[in-house]
């Protein structure tokens, strides 16, 4: 049997996303830069973005759960996998086999680590303000932290993409609490942190969203590359007379006769309906909009007289300008992207 070619692709570019790991590197100054590379590589594929940026020279890298660390083993020698929701009794067992530290964030989370793993490197994570994860402030006092095996104590930004005092409020209640903290390192920024300059890096910087190519904030503006590039095949042409319309509840009526092509993409791909105003797909150089709803599987848009069924629909899909359109924030506008995408990394 012939191998079998998806109608939806993700071409996913490997330069730009070790040119956007370099920029925030050289951003972070002296600290080390690592990656977040949770929730499959922001929907890229994790093992393909660790490989392609561990070959760069980044040696930190940071996933969410133990299914996540477990899925990219073995690591390289020289590579670290930090894995940011902690520990709990029902992670001992894949944790006992997994080469990678847990980020402990709370008193219940470190009892937990020094009981069944003593003396194996952990990191901590301290809550400055966020009240998201993290050992709360008020009780530092009441944790054993001299016990454990630290290798990084982090903090995480609530604001760091807006001006907000917050930000140096939180910096300066990390750096006093991490002069006390046993570890060898410290790390406070993630993409948009980076971005708020040197008094942020710290140790180690944790970038995500901007390696992805999103932009956290304005600095980040023109240095960082597009990496997701997603194309969708015309799977039928239709002619359309003036006065007839197109797709669920009619909201589109041709104002002449037309030609519109029929793409295989929807919603259930994360092309939400909210989008359909803001999406431009170029076939063969023309710029092409969507015509009525989105579908769960298919979008109709004006097609050029070239088009011919089968040729491929190229999305512009600028991150920061879509989420500046719609409701969506440019992570789930990148994490959205479904299984049905083939990602082709090149």
């Amino acid at each position: 049997m012939d191998a079998y070619h998806p109608s939806l692709r993700l071409d996913l570019d490997g330069d730009a996303l070790v040119a956007n790991w370099r920029w925030l590197a050289r951003q972070s100054g002296p600290a080390a830069c690592g990656a977040a590379i949770k929730a499959d590589g922001y929907g890229l594929g994790a093992r393909a973005v660790l490989d392609r940026l561990a070959k760069a020279g980044c040696r930190d890298f940071f996933v969410s759960n133990w299914a996540e660390a477990a899925a990219l083993m073995p690591l390289a020698d020289g590579l670290s996998l930090s894995v940011f929701h902690g520990i709990g009794e029902s992670d001992i067992a894949i944790a006992s086999t997994v080469a990678a530290r847990p980020v402990l964030n709370s008193a219940a989370q470190i009892a937990c680590w020094q009981a069944h793993f003593p003396g194996r490197a952990c990191d901590v994570m301290i809550d400055t303000g966020m009240n998201r994860l993290g050992v709360p402030l008020g009780s530092m006092g009441d944790i054993d932290l001299a016990s454990l095996t630290i290798d990084t104590v982090m903090s995480h930004l609530a604001c760091a993409d807006e001006d907000r005092a917050m930000n140096a409020g939180q910096r300066d209640r990390f750096a006093a609490v991490r002069a006390g903290v046993p570890a060898a390192r410290a790390s406070l920024a993630n993409s948009a942190g980076i971005c708020l300059g040197s008094a942020y890096a710290f140790d180690l910087t944790r970038p995500g969203l901007a390696l992805y190519g999103g932009v956290p904030r304005r600095e980040a503006a023109g240095h960082i590359a597009r990496v997701a590039h997603p194309a969708m095949q015309i799977i039928q042409l239709r002619d359309v007379l003036a006065g007839e319309s197109v797709g669920y509840g009619a909201t589109f009526t041709a104002d002449r006769d037309m030609r519109i092509a029929i793409v295989h993409a929807g919603y259930a791909d994360g092309l939400i309906r909210a989008l359909a105003p803001h999406l431009v797909l170029n076939v063969g150089g023309a710029q092409c909009r969507v015509l009525g709803r989105i579908s769960m599987d298919l979008i109709a848009i004006a097609a050029p007289e070239s088009a011919r069924e089968g040729d491929w629909a190229e999305l512009d899909y600028d991150l920061p300008s879509l989420a500046a359109a719609t409701p969506l924030n440019q992570y789930e506008l990148l994490t959205g992207l479904g299984a049905r995408w083939e990602r082709r990394w090149r």
